[in-house]
Formats: structure tokens, C-alpha cells, sequence
């Protein structure tokens, strides 16, 4: 029985273990035209073109968008028509992922998976890496 003295997010912390120190810095979302999301989020919503990028092993590129300057992050996802990760697009279910910045991502795959969560994918790109777990919903999380 919980304990009527904890709000909800005291009790999450009351009974359940913390395993990784992380930070929620973004969210990706599948789009299936790039610019005609890119021309909707900059000149309707006003937000301001942070990065473009291209990801040769998942034939796709990334956009990121920010409302404000370093504020949180919306990174919009292209794939290619070949592309393993170009799946039936079905509106309200177009979040790709939720990315975490982690301290060390060799220890937080490692407690990822001593928890039951298998690395799905790993990139190294540009000098960069990075790797998705799932969550208990299948919801990808990627943590760099």
C-alpha cells in the first residue's frame, strides 16, 4: 500500500532503485517530409534550426529544432524509402524516440541491460556514438 505522506514522484523514488544518473534532452519524432516539417515547425511555430545531419546506417537524416536558445531539443527523423526504419506511418504513433544524455555509455548499456534491456542499435558516426535501448513499451531511448 502506498504511503499517503509521498507525492507520486517520492514514492517512484521511495520504492525503486535509480540505476542512471540521465537527462531527458530531446525528442525525436518520425516525419515523412522532411521539409514540409521543417517549413511547419520553423515558420508556423517559429522555432530555429539548430543542426542537420545525415546517418548513413539507417539511410536517414536528422533535423534539430529548438524553440529557444539551448532549450530542449526536437529532432525530427527522415528515412529513406529503403530504409529498415522507413515503417507504415500511422498518425498519433510517429515518436521515434526520447533521447537521455548519460554520464558514461558503456556503464548505462551495461545497467540497461542487467535491468532486462537489450542495446537494439548502436551508431558510431562522425566521432560520435550513440545506442537505443527499449523501454517496457517498446518506446526506443536513446542514450549518447
Amino acid at each position: 500500500m502506498e504511503n499517503p505522506e509521498h507525492s507520486y514522484i517520492d514514492g517512484l523514488h521511495y520504492c525503486c532503485q535509480i540505476y542512471m544518473k540521465s537527462k531527458l534532452t530531446y525528442v525525436g519524432i518520425r516525419v515523412t517530409n522532411l521539409q514540409k516539417s521543417i517549413d511547419f515547425y520553423t515558420k508556423v511555430l517559429g522555432m530555429s534550426l539548430k543542426g542537420r545531419g545525415r546517418v548513413d546506417q539507417t539511410k536517414g537524416e536528422t533535423v534539430g529544432l529548438e524553440s529557444e536558445k539551448d532549450g530542449f531539443l526536437l529532432e525530427l527523423n527522415y528515412y529513406e524509402k529503403d530504409s529498415p526504419f522507413n515503417t507504415k506511418y500511422v498518425v498519433g504513433e510517429g515518436l521515434d524516440h526520447l533521447a537521455f544524455k548519460v554520464e558514461n555509455l558503456d556503464k548505462a548499456l551495461e545497467e540497461a541491460k542487467n535491468a532486462g534491456h537489450r542495446t537494439i542499435l548502436e551508431i558510431k558516426a562522425d566521432g560520435s556514438r550513440w545506442a537505443y535501448v527499449e523501454d517496457p513499451d517498446g518506446i526506443w531511448i536513446e542514450l549518447f
